[in-house]
């Protein structure tokens, strides 16, 4: 316990615009990796605009080992094919929790974060104060594909027994 830092909440929450690999569609689903971490989300039938909505919690070791999202089309009688791939890179959100800010206004923005070259967001992301706790929505553009996106949320959690980030150099 005492090597992990906390818990990050990762909300798969919708693709938009998906690529068609099956004849007029796509049976999507997003594999999650993070060091020897893997998760995935459930596959959606028949859907380029797939709605999944799912939380998937991956325990921090490192806060520099980035999340690395590919999404699949799950074929039948086939080897998956590649519908794309998005990394997230996670040094703006702890740099929001390190700064140590208690009881915001909910939905105040701690920092925003730019589209650029070294990072998959499609557009502007910001760090946010919700119940008590800060999230970061984002809209990843996928690489290696014609089209699509992915729209995730991050949150933190700390947990009892763990080292927290107080101490995490960024």
């Amino acid at each position: 316990m005492d090597s992990i830092l906390g818990l990050l909440k990762l909300r798969i929450k919708r693709g938009i615009n998906l690529a068609i690999r099956d004849a007029r569609s796509s049976d999507p689903y997003v594999v999650i990796n993070m060091g020897e971490q893997k998760l995935k989300t459930r596959v959606i039938k028949a859907n380029c605009n797939p709605e999944w909505n799912e939380e998937l919690t991956l325990s921090i070791r490192d806060v520099k080992t980035p999340i690395h999202l590919t999404v699949y089309d799950k074929d039948t009688f086939s080897v998956d094919d590649k519908m794309g791939d998005a990394e997230i890179d996670l040094k703006p959100y702890f740099q929001c929790l390190k700064m140590g800010m208690k009881k915001l206004p909910n939905g105040c923005a701690l920092k925003r974060i730019q589209p650029s070259r070294s990072n998959c967001l499609a557009e502007e992301s910001s760090c946010i104060w919700q119940n008590g706790k800060i999230i970061q929505p984002m809209i990843l553009r996928l690489r290696n594909v014609e089209s699509g996106e992915l729209v995730v949320e991050l949150e933190w959690v700390d947990v009892t027994g763990c080292k927290g980030l107080s101490e995490v150099s960024l």
